[in-house]
């Protein structure tokens, strides 16, 4: 039973020890806090976790590559998960917040006068006038940082990368944000020009390097996402994509939106169902002949095994179910579903923790501290 999701992948050129992955995702917590829930994912059976938002510059959010004090972080992640047989990957990341525009919000969110609900759309405004705004100068050094990223990713012990498809990379691909006239801008083509480079520059380095891309994905009537790829340019942004080196597709919902929508409860008007993005995998699939990886509402053993072994998809990434049981996979493996904490979408200490900086949690925690 499960037979599918126990079973080997060649993920893009990465073999992977079973079809299982953790979504990339921002904990909030503190590193030694990080480095443990990482290490109880791996212990899990997870086949590969995916650090979210590994900053591309010297001078990112986050822990640094370019650091030794970085390094030495990122290292310690990999041998807490590599002993269990767990890959790991580097999500690359560049933002696409105007730091200067943010100053100006500085002195509200210390007072508590702007809530982080209340920042994120003043931030998210700000995300148009900033990328139609860059030189050519600044994009290409941000475009060649993703190759130099790369190489000190692997460094630190990381597997592969996987290039951040939504915030910068999502705001040039998108009309609603990029407004700019000349080659980076206008057409689908051109719009898709910033990806394309970011790919090619890690690429370049490493010819058999796997590169996954976190493949984001706008949709219309109804309107969710703003950022990322109209479904009706896929046929464009797929097959550039995949020329330009990308070895698989992690397929998810466009953001700069609502953070409920991307990371939709059971409650949600459009996304309440299990594996509520597959049909943006479906459209993908359409396209290509590389791996795609679903996330999304994906918690029931049953309905997963039943999408892997049709084909629909290759790989299933989760992030509140892995936070909810660290312990799924083995679980499903050894066959004690029944034992699953299945994770029920209620969002309250995950994306409610995250929101009220206590960090990414999950109920059943709270249960089990009382």
């Amino acid at each position: 039973m499960y037979e599918t999701i126990q079973s080997p992948f060649n993920y893009g050129g990465l073999t992977l020890k079973n079809r299982i992955l953790f979504a990339p995702t921002s904990l909030g917590l503190s590193q030694e806090e990080t480095l443990e829930r990482l290490r109880s994912i791996a212990a899990g059976g997870c086949a590969m976790i995916i650090v979210g938002d590994v900053p591309v510059l010297p001078h990112g959010f986050g822990p640094s590559l370019y650091t030794k004090k970085g390094q030495a972080y990122y290292r310690a992640m990999a041998d807490a998960v590599h002993p269990y047989g767990c890959k790991l990957c580097a999500q690359l990341h560049q933002s696409d917040s105007d730091l200067k525009g943010m100053i100006r919000y500085i002195p509200g969110v210390l007072t508590k006068r702007i809530s982080m609900e209340e920042l994120r759309p003043l931030l998210n405004q700000q995300v148009g006038p900033y990328i139609t705004g860059l030189s050519e100068k600044k994009i290409h050094q941000i475009t060649e940082s993703f190759g130099q990223a790369a190489e000190l990713a692997l460094q630190a012990g990381f597997d592969m990368v996987q290039v951040h498809g939504d915030r910068m990379c999502g705001s040039f691909s998108s009309s609603l944000f990029n407004h700019r006239t000349d080659c980076y801008g206008g057409s689908p083509e051109n719009r898709a020009r910033f990806a394309v480079e970011a790919v090619s520059a890690i690429r370049r380095r490493f010819p058999e390097l796997p590169i996954d891309y976190k493949l984001a994905i706008r949709q219309e009537n109804p309107h969710y996402g703003n950022a990322g790829v109209l479904e009706e340019e896929l046929p464009v942004f797929v097959p550039l994509l995949e020329k330009a080196g990308v070895t698989s597709f992690h397929v998810t919902l466009a953001n700069h939106g609502e953070l409920s929508d991307t990371i939709p409860p059971k409650s949600h008007p459009e996304f309440g169902g299990e594996g509520c993005f597959l049909k943006f995998c479906d459209e993908v699939r359409q396209l290509t002949r590389l791996p795609v990886c679903a996330v999304g509402g994906l918690t029931d053993p049953d309905f997963i095994e039943q999408q892997l072994a049709c084909g629909r998809v290759d790989c299933i990434a989760m992030s509140r179910q892995l936070t909810a049981d660290p312990q799924w996979p083995n679980k499903v493996c050894s066959g004690r579903v029944r034992e699953i904490h299945r994770c029920v979408r209620c969002n309250k200490e995950c994306l409610g923790g995250m929101m009220a900086h206590r960090g990414v949690h999950c109920i059943y925690e709270r249960k089990e501290t009382k």
